[in-house]
C-alpha cells in the first residue's frame, strides 16, 4: 500500500486546490451562513464542479463516467475539507449515486446516473432514524400496494436534503428485506422540515406519510443491505479524507500562530512544551492519513474481502475523528480566545468537524464495528 498519492491522484488534487482556493475558500462557507442559503452551497460552484469532472469520477465509461476509480474521491475530499467546500458531492454523488450503481436496473442506471453526473437531477440519501447513526435499525415502513408501494415513517437527519429533486429512501419491507426507493420532492405525502446544524450546512427531518411509489422506482429486486453496506463505507472514507484535511488546515493555522504570537518577548513557538505538542499532532496526523489511504486502496481492489474493507474504513473513521478532536482541541487552546471567534476561519473548521466526526458513524460506532470485523 502506497502512503502517497500516485501521479494521477496529485494531478487532481492540485486542481482541486486551485480551484477551491479560487471559487470556494472558507469565506464562502461564512456567506452562505450568513445569507442563509437554503441548498447549504453556493451553486455556481457547484456547477464547476461538475463541469471539471468531479461527479463522474468514479463512474464508469457504460455509466457516462470518467472510470477513474473510487480513489480519486481520496484527494477531492481532502482538498475540499482544507478550503470547507460545501456541495452535495458526497450525499448526491458518492451516497446517492453509489446506490444506484450498485442496486439499479440497466434502465434505472442508464436514466438515473448521467442525470446525477451532469447535475440535472440532485438527490440526497434518507438513511437515518435516531439520535445516531444505526444503520441496521430502519423502521420506516415499504408496504406493497398493486404493483406498487407505499412508504411511511420518518428519517430524522437527511443532509443536503432542502431543495433536493428527491431522496433515496432507506426502508424495511414486509418481508423483512432492505430496499431503497426513489422518492420525488413533489409527491404527494412528503414533509421536510430543516434542522439548524453547528457548520450551517443543509440537514431536515422527512416525514412520509403513505407516499405511494411506482414499481420502478424501487432500486434492483434484491435485499439492498448488502450494497448499502459498502456504499456507506465509501461515503465513511470521503469523510475520513475530509476530516483530513480539515485537520491539516487547522494544524498549519496553530503552527504558524506558534511562530508569530509573540509573549515574553519571544514566538510561542519558541516554547518546548508546545513544540512538543505540536509534534505529536503531526505524527497523530501521519497516523491518520495512512490509515485513510489504506481505506481507499482496499475501496478500490477487485474483488475485496468484505471483512478486511469494513475493518480498515472503520479504522480510517475513527482515526480521522480522533486526530480532528486533538487538533481541534489544542487548536483552540493554543489560539487562546481568537480561536472561537466569528472573525477567525478556525471556529468554521471546528464545527464543522464536530459535525463530520459524528456523520455516518462516531467514534464508538467505528470502535464497535472495527471489533465486530476484526480478523479472526
Amino acid at each position: 500500500m502506497s502512503l502517497v498519492y500516485n501521479e494521477d491522484q496529485l494531478q487532481l488534487q492540485d486542481s482541486a486546490r486551485d480551484f477551491l482556493s479560487a471559487r470556494s475558500p472558507a469565506s464562502v462557507q461564512r456567506a452562505i451562513r450568513d445569507q442563509d442559503i437554503a441548498a447549504g452551497y453556493d451553486a455556481g460552484v457547484w456547477q464547476s464542479m461538475l463541469d471539471l469532472g468531479w461527479s463522474a469520477v468514479a463512474f464508469s465509461e457504460a455509466d457516462g463516467g470518467l472510470d477513474f476509480g473510487f480513489a480519486g474521491f481520496a484527494p477531492l475530499f481532502e482538498e475540499i475539507g482544507r478550503h470547507l467546500g460545501a456541495s452535495p458531492l458526497l450525499s448526491s454523488i458518492v451516497l446517492c449515486g453509489g446506490l444506484i450503481e450498485q442496486l439499479g436496473s440497466e434502465q434505472q442506471r442508464q436514466q438515473r446516473l448521467p442525470q446525477l453526473i451532469s447535475g440535472e437531477l440532485r438527490l440526497a440519501l434518507a438513511l437515518e432514524e435516531n439520535a445516531r447513526h444505526a444503520p441496521e435499525a430502519i423502521q420506516l415502513e415499504a408496504r406493497r400496494d398493486g404493483d406498487g408501494w407505499v412508504l411511511s415513517g420518518e428519517k430524522t437527519w437527511v443532509a443536503d436534503a432542502r431543495e433536493a429533486d428527491g431522496w433515496l429512501v432507506v426502508a424495511r419491507e414486509s418481508e423483512g428485506r432492505c430496499g431503497v426507493f426513489h422518492v420525488r420532492a413533489d409527491q404527494a405525502g412528503v414533509q421536510t422540515s430543516a434542522r439548524s446544524m453547528i457548520d450551517s450546512r443543509n440537514m431536515a427531518a422527512l416525514r412520509l406519510d403513505q407516499v405511494r411509489v411506482a414499481a420502478d422506482d424501487r432500486l434492483g429486486s434484491n435485499d439492498a443491505g448488502k450494497a448499502l453496506d459498502l456504499v456507506l463505507d465509501w461515503g465513511r472514507a470521503c469523510l475520513a479524507a475530509e476530516l483530513l484535511g480539515m485537520s491539516e488546515t487547522a494544524f498549519s493555522m496553530t503552527v504558524e500562530y506558534l511562530k508569530t504570537r509573540v509573549q515574553f518577548g519571544v514566538p510561542i513557538g519558541s516554547f518546548q512544551a508546545l513544540q512538543h505538542r505540536a509534534a505529536r499532532l503531526y505524527a497523530d496526523l501521519q497516523l491518520a492519513r495512512s490509515s485513510m489511504m489504506a481505506a481507499f486502496a482496499q475501496l478500490d481492489r477487485p474483488g475485496g474481502d468484505d471483512r478486511e474493507r469494513r475493518r480498515l474504513v472503520s479504522l480510517a473513521k475513527w482515526q480521522a475523528g480522533q486526530v480532528a478532536q486533538r487538533v481541534s482541541n489544542e487548536a483552540i487552546q493554543m489560539h487562546g480566545g481568537i480561536g472561537v471567534t466569528d472573525e477567525y476561519d478556525l471556529g468554521l473548521f471546528l464545527k464543522r468537524m464536530r459535525m463530520a466526526q459524528n456523520q455516518l458513524g462516531n467514534s464508538d460506532y467505528h470502535c464497535q464495528r472495527y471489533s465486530d470485523n476484526r480478523s479472526a
